[in-house]
């Protein structure tokens, strides 16, 4: 079947519909599912009267609901779960490595001591807000982390150690920072932060998260053959005429900027980038063209899903979305392991 959709342009195109469909009835899905029960005609409504002035008779309290905070929220979910599934699906192919996702570079950790250093120390002086500091910390963290592994040596191992000690120096640059300085209340709320939070977002997050997750879907899609190329090495893939450099750099710099920019947003979420495209990988192999955007695509799915799931687990309260991420995504990662697909 994969090779009848991979040399059939009309069946891709019916792929790509039917992929845009199942994520649109899981968006209004999410829209609907709350402490309050909505109707998914309501969501329906609701969208068609922000979208095309259709005039239907809605309670404006549901449209509120729905429109406001459900919908924004399921679409920052959606944008961020793709991209940070299409980040492991790339690093994972050019650094060839198993294990790698998107807080490999170090990322992560460098986008909380940006928001920490703006949510307690005031860094800024008000100019800028956390979501700022959030993606600043980000970039700092992955120039960092780049300068250390051009200093330690070629090869895709300097560069996962290097992560691993990029992340190590900004999550306790973080600690430190919400020990000497955060309140007990602060300290609370970094720490949510920190897990994973959607509870904040709105459409000016969503006009953020959503053309970068389809910028990044793009780009990579673009260098899939070369993605390709990379299974076999980088010398291979040199072999077969792929600018390596060229495509390091892009590939490299377009996943950092996904990753940063959806954790400025909404905080650490892991297992997402680790998991994810290993799934994929269940259904279509390693070739990228098919990959990519399936990786994308569960990525999105599993996210809303999770949200979802954050928001009625515990009646009256809101989880962190990490820990749904970690709960689900560390029995599935072991599972993954435990049946020798990753360390092979």
């Amino acid at each position: 079947m994969i090779a009848v959709l991979s040399s059939a342009p009309g069946r891709r195109t019916s792929a790509a519909f039917a992929a845009l469909v199942l994520l649109g009835l899981s968006l209004a899905f999410a829209a609907s599912v709350g402490e309050t029960a909505i109707p998914i005609q309501t969501v329906m409504d609701t969208i068609a009267n922000h979208v095309w002035g259709a005039g239907y008779d809605v309670d404006p309290i549901d449209a509120g609901i729905v429109w406001n905070y459900r919908l924004s929220r399921a679409v920052v979910a959606a944008s961020c779960g793709a991209a940070l599934a299409l980040s492991g699906a790339v690093l994972q192919a050019l650094l060839r490595n198993a294990l790698a996702d998107p807080y490999l570079l170090g990322i992560s950790a460098g986008a909380s001591t940006g928001a920490v250093s703006v949510a307690i120390l005031g860094v800024g002086a008000g100019m800028f807000g956390l979501s700022v500091g959030a993606f600043i910390g980000s970039v700092v963290a992955f120039a960092f982390v780049s300068l250390l592994a051009l200093q330690a040596g070629r090869g895709t191992g300097a560069i996962i150690l290097a992560g691993i000690a990029g992340a190590q120096l900004f999550n306790a640059l973080t600690s430190f920072i919400v020990t000497k300085s955060a309140s007990a209340e602060e300290a609370r709320g970094i720490m949510f932060w920190l897990l994973g939070n959607l509870s904040g977002v709105r459409w000016p997050d969503a006009t953020q998260a959503l053309p970068m997750a389809i910028i990044g879907l793009l780009v990579c899609l673009w260098h899939a053959r070369a993605l390709d190329a990379f299974t076999f090495g980088r010398d291979s893939a040199a072999s077969l005429g792929v600018p390596v450099r060229r495509v390091y750099v892009i590939l490299i710099g377009v996943s950092a900027l996904m990753t940063a920019v959806m954790v400025s947003i909404v905080g650490s979420i892991g297992f997402v980038g680790l998991v994810i495209p290993h799934a994929a990988r269940f259904f279509v192999g390693n070739r990228h063209g098919l990959l990519l955007p399936l990786s994308a695509l569960i990525g999105a799915l599993f996210l809303v899903g999770a949200d979802v799931i954050s928001r009625v687990i515990v009646p009256g309260q809101v989880l962190p979305i990490g820990v749904i991420t970690a709960l689900v995504g560390a029995p599935a990662f072991a599972l993954i392991l435990c049946h020798g697909r990753i360390l092979r």
